[in-house]
């Protein structure tokens, strides 16, 4: 997303960085929670006034994954308990929020909580949290109150010529919307398998899983990302003992009620996942792999409109 100005936003000073910009000074990577966080919050809410903005919009939103690289540790609810239930209904690409709600967004971010989005109005402004506390606002305008009281309150507001976080236009992103012809095609798939199994994708790093075994469709969560993939085994133990040695990816199990989970799986946990198993009466391994990772269809839940608006890589 591109807009006029853009600010990067952080508390190191630039006469602590080097000749190619690298900052050399002793300012700590980790967010104090204290007076330092509130002047980013601060410079958050005063360039959506001075661009004009009161509500933001949610955009590529992603919980903890497999992998966590932020410098402090994940909290369980990745920092969106208050905001959002705790199924995360609300949390989802294109989501209206308030400019509060997008601060306190923001704060997760900079604590590293395991959320992390854009956040967008339109083309007229952004925010968006890199590591470090690296913060990169664009507007429409130039913001200079909020460049000011940005710097008076001790952060250094400096103009660059983009953010390194602006999603990448020449990245591939799935583009077939779950339209009629596509779920005439899973449809087709359950009349020649019995079943399939539907993982629902809402939020990145976040799946919801569904057992099809007819032409009823659940309810799905807005711009989800639509994999589907053949249906669980009904020999649990045997998918175990058949994961291959350094295998990473999706354990997906059913159990005795009928209730589908599915969670991270380590081939080097054989304890854990002898425990996960027991008891599971339909199981199915998923690589995470990109040689690996074939689903039979791929679709996403497009707008109103027909248009798919998410952007789900490729």
């Amino acid at each position: 997303m591109s807009t006029s100005y853009v600010y990067r936003i952080t508390k190191y000073d630039p006469a602590d960085r080097d000749d190619r910009g690298t900052y050399r000074g002793s300012e700590d990577v980790s967010s104090d929670h204290g007076p330092v966080e509130a002047a980013y919050l601060a410079a958050v809410t005063a360039f959506a006034e001075d661009t004009g903005v009161t509500l933001l919009a949610i955009r590529d939103p992603e919980v903890t994954g497999f992998v966590h690289f932020g410098v402090e540790p994940p909290v369980d609810g990745h920092g969106l308990r208050g905001l959002f239930p705790s199924d995360l209904t609300g949390y989802h690409d294109g989501a209206q929020i308030t400019v509060d709600v997008g601060r306190e967004l923001v704060r997760a971010m900079l604590r590293d909580n395991g959320a992390w989005c854009r956040l967008e109005a339109e083309d007229r402004f952004f925010v968006h949290i890199g590591y470090d506390q690296y913060m990169y606002i664009g507007s429409d305008r130039p913001c200079g109150h909020a460049v000011a009281l940005t710097n008076a309150n001790g952060l250094f507001a400096e103009s660059v010529d983009g953010s390194p976080y602006d999603p990448d236009d020449d990245e591939p992103h799935q583009s077939r919307p779950a339209d009629a012809a596509f779920w005439a095609e899973v449809a087709a798939l359950v009349a020649q398998r019995g079943a399939v199994l539907l993982e629902e994708q809402v939020v990145g790093n976040h799946s919801r899983w569904h057992r099809l075994t007819s032409d009823t469709v659940p309810p799905l969560g807005p711009r989800a990302l639509l994999n589907v993939w053949p249906d669980l085994y009904t020999d649990a133990p045997a998918v175990l003992r058949a994961m291959p040695p350094g295998f990473a990816g999706w354990a997906v199990l059913e159990q005795p009620d009928g209730r589908i989970h599915g969670f991270h799986a380590d081939s080097e946990d054989r304890v854990g996942l002898a425990e996960a198993f027991a008891g599971a009466r339909a199981a199915i391994l998923l690589s995470l792999t990109t040689d690996d990772h074939n689903p039979l269809l791929v679709a996403v839940r497009p707008d109103d409109d027909g248009i798919v608006r998410a952007r789900w890589p490729g």
